[in-house]
């Protein structure tokens, strides 16, 4: 599944590059002085946690989780954890990196989760945000672009684990 001619780039690869130092700009500045701990969501979000990691400027330290409710395209509603932190929270800055926030079941639960560990505070960096399919409302501290109802892959978004690679996120299907 590599050919890309039914892909239409949606976000260009620099506009992407942008608004991510700008998302690192505003953690700095929030965060000044003080450490925090990435939370990447696995698998979608890893591209986006580490070029935002590259323009942090603050001590930062990172960790994955993996959750899912998604089979294919669509969302099952059903969310499964797969692997948790490894290190304690308790009274650590947490910021959860997402790649894409849909219905916001996902990340409703995983926001629960992390509550429960005790940390000094959490935060939600999202790329992308569908507001019209949102069944859930999710606090969004950092968000680097709301789009419509569209099926994207690319920059880590992917389409049953194709595309992942693309430096853009397109289309899927147009």
């Amino acid at each position: 599944m590599s050919a890309t001619s039914n892909i239409a780039v949606f976000l260009k690869k620099e506009s992407i590059e942008q608004r991510v130092r700008e998302l690192a700009d505003m953690i700095n500045r929030d965060f000044q002085g003080q450490e925090v701990i990435l939370v990447g969501v696995l698998n979608g979000s890893f591209i986006f946690c580490a070029d935002l990691i590259r323009h942090l400027t603050i001590p930062t330290q990172i960790e994955f989780v993996s959750i899912s409710s998604y089979e294919g395209t669509e969302s099952t509603g059903q969310v499964s954890f797969r692997l948790d932190v490894k290190q304690s929270l308790v009274g650590k800055n947490v910021i959860l990196v997402e790649d894409i926030v849909d219905t916001g079941l996902t990340i409703s639960f995983l926001l629960k989760h992390m509550k429960l560990k005790n940390v000094k505070s959490l935060k939600l960096c999202s790329l992308l945000l569908k507001r019209s399919r949102l069944k859930v409302e999710v606090p969004i501290d950092y968000l680097g672009f709301e789009i419509e109802d569209k099926f994207v892959i690319g920059y880590g978004l992917d389409f049953d684990g194709h595309y992942r690679e693309l430096p853009y996120i397109g289309v899927y299907g147009e």
